[in-house]
C-alpha cells in the first residue's frame, strides 16, 4: 500500500491542491491577495493559488509529524530574516495563515484538535493516501524501473 512518504512531496502537494481547489468548499480568506507569509519577507507570494498549496502542505505536515500545533507549524514555514550588517536570524512565520489553514482543514474532517495539537483524522489520512497512490502511479509511467516499489 503506497502512503504519503513513498511519493515525492512536491508532487503530492500539488496534487492535493488542485483536488482542494477543484472542491470548492474552501475558499482563501480575503486578505490572502495582500499578506505576506511572514516577518522575513517583504512581499506577498506571486502564485495566485498559494493558498491551496499551504493547505496542501499544511495537511501533509501534520499527517508527518502530527500532533502539532500552530507555533510548530509556523516555525516550519519561517525562514531567515535580513538584519541588515548582522547575522541572520531564524524568524517563523505567520500564525494567522497557519491558523486559518488549520480551521478549514478542520471544517473539511481532515484534521481535529488533540490534547497536544492537530492530528489528522482517518478521512484525512485515506483522502492523502488515495492521492498518494494516484501520483505513484503516474510516477512508475514515466519510470518504469519504479514498479518494484510499488508493491
Amino acid at each position: 500500500m503506497v502512503t504519503v512518504y513513498d511519493v515525492p512531496p512536491d508532487r503530492l502537494i500539488r496534487v492535493v491542491a488542485e483536488k482542494l481547489k477543484k472542491e470548492n468548499k474552501v475558499k482563501p480568506p480575503e486578505w490572502s491577495r495582500w499578506v505576506t507569509t511572514g516577518v522575513h519577507k517583504e512581499r506577498g507570494p506571486d502564485q495566485e493559488d498559494w493558498w491551496y498549496i499551504r493547505l496542501a502542505s499544511v495537511l501533509r505536515k501534520i499527517y508527518i509529524k502530527g500532533p502539532t500545533g500552530t507555533s510548530r507549524l509556523a516555525a516550519e514555514y519561517g525562514g531567515k530574516e535580513d538584519r541588515g550588517s548582522k547575522r541572520y536570524r531564524a524568524r517563523k512565520g505567520s500564525r494567522s495563515i497557519v491558523r486559518k489553514c488549520l480551521q478549514q482543514l478542520e471544517e473539511l474532517g481532515f484534521v481535529k484538535k488533540d490534547k497536544k495539537g492537530r492530528v489528522i483524522t482517518p478521512q484525512g489520512q485515506s483522502f492523502l493516501d488515495n492521492i498518494a497512490k494516484e501520483v505513484m502511479d503516474e510516477f512508475v509511467k514515466e519510470k518504469p524501473e519504479m514498479e518494484k516499489y510499488v508493491k
